[in-house]
């Protein structure tokens, strides 16, 4: 790598599918189209690997000179992951940083998906130049959500996983955009429960705005409006690019390349490592 690198490839790994394109980090912009391949059934680690290498090559940047970012739908913690959401139980506990350096032949850098769908919104979009406490939720399948505190990440947050007050199961299983899906809820149905979920962060953490993303943030109009909260909410600028974004940005970072002493290090404070 020159130190007047500012591109890097982002790889975002979901529970249907695997996306990456080559990113321009002096702007938060895809170079290349968006790739993506269906995540291989049951979402082995073999299997995983083999569709990122498709993505790669796909892609025609194998070259171990360009830094590679990996996003993963799990908890990630010094490179292993801790959880498993709509992958194998095999990933939980896996050294999984480790085995996708050695399948890629090549550094990486591994975080969190939400975590790095953040990480974008705070370089280069909804959340940019934001002071205080900002909190991105993604509604889809679950609801991934990443903390950032003055431009800082604080990783693996999970707030979806709170539990509902008197119930057992918890706020991702009844509002998210998933719960819409499977009991057909119509839009205001549906802002109701976000209502409660919302209003929950928002007294115990009292931020000063929440970024809404995931795929359903493209119809913001239709629900967000329906909410009653003391903070600001507003739509992700880059919905289902931001893992993509985030990753590769997060790979620049680690490599210490095209970008400033000072943007290089609020970057790498945002690992999930």
């Amino acid at each position: 790598m020159t130190g007047t690198a500012t591109t890097a490839v982002g790889i975002d790994i979901g529970g249907t599918g695997i996306k990456g394109a080559l990113v321009d980090l002096s702007q938060g912009k895809l170079l290349t189209d968006r790739i993506k391949v269906p995540t291989p059934k049951g979402a082995e680690p073999d299997d995983v690997l083999k569709a990122v290498t498709e993505v790669l090559e796909k892609l025609e940047v194998t070259d171990a000179d360009v830094p590679l970012g990996v996003a993963f739908p799990a908890i990630v913690k010094n490179g292993r992951t801790l959880s498993a959401a709509n992958v194998a139980d095999t990933w939980i506990g896996f050294e999984a940083e480790a085995f996708f350096e050695k399948g890629l032949g090549r550094q990486i850098h591994f975080a969190n998906d939400a975590d790095v769908a953040g990480v974008a919104e705070m370089r280069y979009g909804a959340a940019k130049d934001r002071d205080g406490l900002v909190l991105l939720t993604t509604l889809g399948t679950g609801i991934g959500t990443a903390m950032i505190y003055k431009g800082v990440l604080v990783p693996n947050s999970e707030l979806g996983h709170l539990h509902r007050p008197g119930h057992k199961k918890d706020f991702e299983h009844y509002a998210a955009y998933s719960a819409m899906e499977r009991e057909e809820l119509e839009w205001d149905a549906w802002a109701e429960r976000l209502q409660q979920y919302y209003s929950h962060l928002e007294f115990l953490f009292t931020p000063d705005l929440f970024v809404v993303g995931g795929g359903v943030s493209k119809h913001a109009d239709k629900f967000l409006p329906l909410l009653d909260l003391e903070t600001e909410i507003v739509p992700a600028v880059h919905r289902n690019n931001a893992g993509i974004i985030g990753a590769a940005a997060l790979a620049l970072a680690g490599e210490d390349s095209g970008v400033s002493v000072g943007e290089g290090e609020d970057l790498a404070g945002t690992t999930a490592r």
